[in-house]
């Protein structure tokens, strides 16, 4: 027979209170049990004694038969030192999902094609700097027919 150590579910509606069980794998949740083994009350503060109360001598019984504690449990016996849980590392998790990824992607994207166009207008502003001492004569003749056009518009609206 396969036995756990697990919660069974209390308490009523939006208040729950658990029971640390010995209970058959093949048992419900808050169904059949074998032996009743401590309580968990999460309403309470975590400083708070009462919030997690054992039978160490029971449990430590249990965990000699082969009994498998849930990973909650786990958590207790190890802050009261009857086992050793070992630390998960889950480096997935903290990934963002398909979608975000793509969003960041285009948005990197984006940021390298604007970085792209801000380089040549960069470049073209360079040859432009550089270029006006060869085509200083070519850009001086239309600048002075676009002062006269403007003048003889004025001359226009004051008659």
């Amino acid at each position: 027979m396969a036995t756990k150590i697990r919660l069974a579910r209390g308490g009523s509606k939006k208040r729950p209170f658990y029971r640390i069980v010995a209970a058959d794998v093949r048992a419900p949740r808050d169904g059949r049990f074998i032996e009743k083994l401590g309580t968990y009350n999460p309403l309470l503060s975590k400083d708070n004694a009462e919030r997690v109360t054992m039978n160490k001598e029971r449990i430590q019984y249990w965990l000699d038969q082969g009994a498998t504690p849930t990973d909650r449990v786990m958590r207790f016996l190890d802050a009261e030192g009857l086992a050793k849980r070992e630390t998960r590392n889950n480096p997935n998790k903290a990934k963002p999902g398909k979608k975000a990824q793509e969003r960041i992607e285009e948005k990197k994207q984006k940021e390298e094609d604007a970085a792209a166009a801000a380089a040549e207008a960069e470049e073209a502003a360079k040859a432009a700097a550089e270029a006006p001492v060869e085509e200083a004569p070519a850009e001086e003749a239309p600048a002075e027919e676009a002062p006269a056009e403007p003048a003889g518009e004025e001359e226009k609206a004051a008659e």
